[in-house]
């Protein structure tokens, strides 16, 4: 298994060798992230399109991109291995070194495993019930489990796909999204705090750098919502439990210019201020990576965006992403090198400046 973890040094070095603008790239926690980075959650969970991922990770490595994104549950497993060979093979072909790229993946949601002849729920009897790393009661109808027994399963899992022995941020996936049809908000929370001292343990042990909440709608929906989370309460949970040193750095929502809330809903309290999900984060230390740049493909028919910087549909979408403050990356879901190419092409110019941003909302907004 690979060793090491994204480090300070190497990832800065990684974009001074990069060859792209360094205004295209972000400094947050001592690392240094590509302002853009890769997701893996769209493709058959087949031998066609595991080359096909694999590919178009490297390739936008290669391109200036050091921020990679997964989960466990994606193409049932075979993501988190197709990943885990393009690292393995750049720097197997002296690209990269571990140490310069950012790698995330995300646990919680129950999945079988695509290169194992079983159907979904022989799986989960073979590998969680017969084993007892689930119980009666522990997956709830979302098919979602976040017992420590069972996410440290996952992460141990998570870690040999990659082929790596640490992963630099573990997200738990969709909790409240995944949870709370089936349980009370107390008992959620409750799971939380146990989640965070996982966590914090398996930090401990060298087997993640980070943790942090993959979402959906709790930090963009309002206040009254059963699914609304504050982020104040979450991050006063991870002090509690691991300290000011605690590892909830980051989380990943979905943003772009039809899913705005993260920037215009104001929903969160701090100090008795509302505020939206992005001035929170800012404010309270967390990076927010985002997903669904493109709302898998929608947003770049003709006319779906307002045109500004005499941009293509792709780039103007990545534009307004990636230039919002607050937000570290959009994620791109990518696999044909085609795409690949014509999504980095963001990489060639700078993101907008905040002064620029702030015309353009307004703009946008009038």
């Amino acid at each position: 298994m690979i060793s090491g973890h994204a480090s300070s040094e190497g990832t800065k070095k990684f974009a001074q060798n990069s060859g792209v603008n360094s205004k295209n790239f972000n400094e947050f926690q001592n690392l240094t992230f590509s302002n853009v980075g890769i997701g893996t959650y769209l493709g058959e969970p087949d031998s066609t399109t595991d080359p096909l991922v694999t590919n178009a990770v490297k390739q936008s490595i290669n391109s200036g991109v050091n921020v990679i994104d997964t989960a466990i549950n994606y193409r049932s497993q075979k993501a988190e291995r197709s990943v885990g060979k393009a690292i393995s093979e750049l720097i197997a072909e002296d690209k990269i070194s571990r140490d310069q790229i950012f790698v995330s993946s995300k646990n919680g949601y129950v999945t079988n495993d695509a290169d194992i002849q079983l159907g979904f729920w022989e799986y989960v009897k073979q590998e969680y019930t017969q084993k007892r790393i689930v119980g009666e009661g522990d997956i709830t109808s979302g098919y979602h489990c976040m017992t420590p027994s069972y996410l440290s399963d996952q992460l141990d899992r998570s870690l040999k796909n990659l082929d790596v022995e640490c992963i630099d941020l573990m997200y738990l996936h969709n909790a409240v999204e995944g949870q709370i049809k089936d349980i009370s908000r107390e008992k959620l929370l409750e799971n939380l705090k146990s989640v965070f001292e996982l966590y914090e343990q398996k930090r401990d042990e060298g087997k993640i750098q980070f943790y942090g909440m993959a979402t959906w709608e709790c930090f963009r929906v309002s206040s009254d919502n059963p699914q609304f989370l504050s982020i104040e309460e979450i991050m006063s949970m991870a002090k509690k439990i691991g300290g000011e040193n605690h590892g909830l750095r980051f989380i990943q929502l979905p943003f772009n210019m039809y899913y705005d809330q993260a920037l215009l809903t104001k929903n969160q309290t701090l100090s008795n201020d509302s505020v939206s999900i992005l001035e929170a984060s800012v404010k309270l230390g967390l990076g927010v990576f985002t997903s669904v740049p493109f709302m898998q493909g929608r947003l770049l028919a003709p006319g779906a965006m307002p045109e500004f910087s005499n941009l293509k549909p792709s780039l103007r979408a990545l534009q307004f992403i990636r230039s919002s403050p607050g937000v570290l990356a959009p994620l791109i879901g990518q696999k044909s090198l085609e795409h690949v190419s014509e999504n980095l092409e963001i990489l060639n110019i700078p993101p907008l400046t905040d002064d620029e941003f702030l015309d353009l909302v307004k703009k946008l907004t009038s």
